[in-house]
């Protein structure tokens, strides 16, 4: 029978880790503002009735473009919609598929990752080599083509998002495999005979997973971005749903007279995806490297 090695000193620092990383807001300013920002919007995402009690969707023809004001914090559009309302309803659309896009990438990455760094040999050369042709092409040009032959849609826009972002996953997995497979008790392990699917959950993936899950957290911002340009250029959600890019490419035709239906959607798009990278970047000082 079997005899598994018990794990190091290192996975059982992963709770001083987080005491780290969830402590950082009260050491920086710019940190708690991000998570404020970022606990909003997921606020707008599940409870949007909390924040604004205006339909996103009908308007009164009377108050057709409205500037920002008490009544309309962002003004209203050419239907007489409240923009505020439908930045709100649509933060449920992009997140969703920001979501959905960050576990697929992180998904197909750590499973690809752990075969190629733990078997090797033809296993990791054709998982490598799909990676490198992948990765050669630029992101947005390889989701546009993902996105076409899917169709129109956030999910759509998800998943195709989430395919072209599973190759550097996959590079950040491969690179933490093969470091932690040399630690001296994971060969221990293997000498003594454990087989590999009691391996990898106990001894791998623990030691692994931190620096692809700072990558998961990091990604958050430039997938949220991603989402929103490929709704700008009209592969969203079709109107009248308000998806966040679809609301920016809208009020493009009317940034003479009513700058605002850009300007405010833009701003929070912009918004997001700072207060996500700044508080990724705590997580993967704090979290992710060791």
């Amino acid at each position: 029978m079997t005899t598994l090695i018990p794990l190091p000193v290192e996975p059982a620092e992963a709770p001083a880790r987080l005491r780290r990383v969830c402590g950082a807001p009260l050491r920086s300013p710019g940190v708690t503002l991000s998570v404020l920002v970022l606990v909003l919007v997921l606020g707008w995402a599940l409870v949007p009735d909390w924040f604004t009690t205006r339909s996103p969707l009908t308007g009164l023809p009377a108050d057709r473009f409205q500037p920002p004001s008490s009544q309309h914090f962002f003004g209203t559009d050419h239907m007489g919609r409240d923009v505020y309302a439908r930045v709100v309803h649509g933060a449920a659309l992009s997140l969703r598929a920001t979501a959905l896009a960050i576990l697929i990438a992180l998904g197909g990455g750590v499973i690809l990752g752990l075969v190629a760094g733990f078997f090797g040999s033809w296993a990791d050369a054709v998982i490598m080599r799909a990676v490198e042709v992948t990765m050669s092409v630029p992101p947005l040009l390889l989701s546009l083509t993902l996105v076409t032959a899917l169709g129109v849609g956030t999910g759509q826009i998800a998943v195709a998002i989430g395919a072209t972002s599973v190759a550097a996953f996959t590079r950040v997995m491969r690179a933490e495999v093969l470091r932690v497979r040399a630690a001296p008790y994971v060969e221990a392990a293997i000498l003594c005979g454990a087989r590999w699917w009691r391996i990898l959950p106990r001894y791998i993936l623990p030691s692994a997973f931190g620096p692809v899950l700072a990558l998961a957290a990091l990604d958050f911002g430039l997938v949220v971005l991603a989402v929103s340009s490929l709704g700008f250029l009209g592969y969203g959600e079709p109107p009248p749903a308000p998806e966040w890019g679809t609301l920016v490419a809208d009020g493009r035709n009317y940034l003479a007279t009513a700058w605002w239906l850009t300007t405010l959607p833009s701003l929070t798009v912009a918004v997001v995806v700072l207060a996500a990278n700044r508080l990724s970047r705590v997580f993967e000082a704090e979290g992710g490297h060791r």
